[in-house]
Parts: C-alpha cells; structure tokens; sequence
C-alpha cells in the first residue's frame, strides 16, 4: 500500500511539472483583457438600454400613454423630468465610455486595480440614478391624480363605468394602482439590472480580487 502511494505521489509531481507556468505578465495581460471586455459590455448595455424604450414611443399604444399623462395634468413636469433623466443618462453613458478608453490601455496592476474599483462606483451610482428617476416619474404621477379635480374625463374611454364612483374613491384608487405599479416596476428594473449589471459587476470583483492576489 505504502509503495502505491509512493508512485502516485512521484506521478503527480511529474504532472506538476507538466502544467505549463504562466507569468505575472501574462496573467495580469489576460485579466486585463477580460476587465476591458467587461467594460465595453457595460457601455454597450447602458447604450441599448438608452436607446430601445425611446423606440417603443413609436407604438400607438405607447402613444395613448402620452395622452394619460396629458390628461392626468403631469405631462409637463414629466417632460422636465425626462429632460434631466436624459442629460444624467449621457452623462453616465460618456463615463462609461471613458472608464472604456481607461481600461484599455494596458497598465500595472495597481493602476487597473483603481480603474475597476472606479467603474465599479459609476455602474452603482447609475443603477441608482435609473432606478430614482423610475420612482420620482410614479411620485409624480400619484401627486398630479391626488391635485386632479375630475379624474373621470382622464379615462374618456371608462368615462360611462367611472360615473357611478365618487371622486374621492376614484382618486384612491387610481392612486393605489400607481403606487403598486410603480414598486412592482422599480422591482423588476431592480432585477434587470442585477442581472445584466451586477453580473459583470461580479465579473470586475473576481478580476480585481485576482490583481490583488498577484500584488501581495
């Protein structure tokens, strides 16, 4: 028995000897490779995720959507809040950007240790700001139902089943429907972006972790 594992050991080592030794450059040039790719996965997300629901303007239905926010007396104020939604997003997008260009440049590992930890920090504070403005766009919604006097001409389609409730029921119900509404679409934004983002996110934390091992 003792002679058996004798020759496994000696087999093993020979496999060792075997495995072919990567270099620090060369572990750290595949990291990096992995870290760039990573990066440009998450502007080309943040681009598509921009640029689809702008697309869905075009469907009629989307179009009638426009004419509740019109009717309920808040298409103003989201007009405003779109505006700065849409400055903030480009502004996210052109970091994401140059978080790109940054950590395609090949560096030492210290330096594209801050790179990641930075781009880290600007996906999180974007997954904030998206899902912020998601629940300021209900907020407001509910705020303009609650200041609307005659809820019933903002459905002209239900106006005939709407005559029978009083004013007061309708409000508290329409502003029910928005507020619950508006958590179930912050949850499920929530998961999207857990998904899509905090994946490579955790991508970014493994390759980070990896560097940090290379430099102790």
């Amino acid at each position: 028995m003792t002679d058996e594992l004798e020759l496994l050991k000696k087999d093993w080592q020979k496999k060792e000897f075997d495995v072919p030794k990567l270099s620090y450059d060369e572990i750290h040039k595949m990291i990096w490779k992995k870290s760039s790719s990573i990066v440009r996965w998450i502007l080309i997300i943040s681009i598509l995720e921009f640029t689809v629901p702008h697309l869905l303007y075009l469907l009629p239905s989307m179009r009638d959507g426009m004419e509740l926010y019109e009717n309920i007396g808040v298409s103003k104020y989201l007009v405003v809040l779109s505006g700065f939604t849409y400055i903030i997003a480009f502004y996210f997008i052109f970091q994401f950007y140059k978080r790109f260009k940054e950590i395609s440049v090949l560096d030492n590992s210290k330096s594209l240790m801050k790179k990641i930890i930075k781009t880290r920090k600007t996906v999180k504070h974007y997954v904030i700001f998206s899902l912020s403005m998601i629940m300021m766009t209900i907020i407001i919604m509910i705020i303009g139902v609650y200041l609307n006097d005659n809820m019933v001409n903002a459905f002209p389609e239900l106006k005939d089943s709407l005559a029978n409730i009083s004013p007061e029921k309708l409000k508290i119900t329409i502003m029910m429907s928005i507020g619950i509404f508006g958590v179930i679409l912050t949850l499920v934004m929530g998961g999207i972006y857990f998904l899509l983002y905090g994946l490579l996110l955790r991508k970014l934390k493994q390759n980070y972790s990896e560097l940090r091992n290379l430099t102790i």
